[in-house]
């Protein structure tokens, strides 16, 4: 997989939508949702792989093997994965770049947080200087020009949008093909960015870590330059409320009958069951062709 389906997302005037998936039943979901890109992030992958909190406890080799289960699901639809900060100096950036384009992903985001880093959205975050994460871009940039590069900043948080806009300029110049201001859901200050770097590409999250914002519209954030926004949790966080359901209808009545379900045979069909079976019957001994 190029970046290239991930790249012309980006060039286009409306917003894309990518939602968070974390294994291949949740990647053919998507699919079928009609999605045109998805997005694997690392708060997933901890949580799912791992157990644990968005900390720093992922590696970029925890991303890319989870990416490898998801790619022949996806059939063809490119994958946004959470590099984080690509752990360690730029010759480590590389080296998670080009293992993510092994595995099959499309394009990566990376934060200039100091690593081990923190989720987006709690307090406490610290960056590291510019000149550092702009180095890092160039390199990817430079040695891994299959993957589309999308470059981070958490700078909003702690500096303000000043420097915000100074760090996502740095960066679109050292090569990274969109920018990535987390924290920034304003319009007006998604709008400064956009005024002070046009024709570089935006993405913002969209993200239950946030809480509640209020509602912008897709016209709304096109207009000032976004083109994708994440949904990195949401599937995970409605299969957790689903499951968390019928484990207490099991434990309260001995069935999960008061939950709805998906059917098995919608499940059988969403993971390939009868294509294996067809396969399997042409080729075993004495099978039906």
């Amino acid at each position: 997989m190029t970046a290239s389906a991930l790249r012309a997302l980006l060039a286009q005037k409306t917003v894309t939508h990518l939602p968070g998936v974390y294994d291949p039943v949740t990647a053919a979901l998507a699919v079928r949702a009609g999605h045109r890109g998805v997005h694997l992030s690392g708060a997933a992958v901890a949580a799912i792989a791992l157990g644990r909190p968005d900390l720093g406890y992922v590696h970029g080799t925890h991303i890319a093997d989870r990416a490898a289960t998801l790619i022949p699901a996806l059939d063809g639809v490119p994958l946004l994965a959470d590099a984080d900060t690509g752990y360690g100096n730029p010759l480590h950036a590389v080296w998670t770049g080009l293992a993510y384009a092994r595995a099959g992903i499309s394009g990566l985001h990376l934060e200039d947080q100091v690593n081990p880093k923190r989720c987006g959205h709690l307090a406490g975050k610290e960056v590291v200087d510019a000149g550092l994460a702009a180095a890092k871009i160039s390199a990817l940039a430079d040695h891994v020009p299959h993957l589309a590069l999308i470059a981070r900043t958490d700078a909003y948080a702690g500096h303000g949008l000043g420097e915000t806009i100074a760090r996502c300029r740095a960066y679109a110049e050292a090569g990274a093909d969109a920018v990535f201001p987390e924290g920034v859901d304003d319009p007006d200050d998604l709008n400064a960015i956009h005024t002070a770097l046009p024709g570089v590409p935006m993405v913002v999250n969209r993200s239950e870590a946030g809480g509640d914002k209020p509602a912008v519209t897709d016209a709304e954030l096109a207009s000032v330059g976004v083109r994708l926004v994440l949904h990195p949790v949401s599937a995970l966080l409605a299969a957790m409320r689903a499951a968390s359901l019928a484990y207490q209808a099991i434990a309260a009545g001995g069935t999960a009958a008061p939950v709805e379900r998906m059917p098995w045979s919608g499940f059988t069909a969403l993971v390939g069951q009868d294509d294996a079976l067809e396969l399997d019957a042409r080729y075993v001994p004495g099978g039906k062709p």
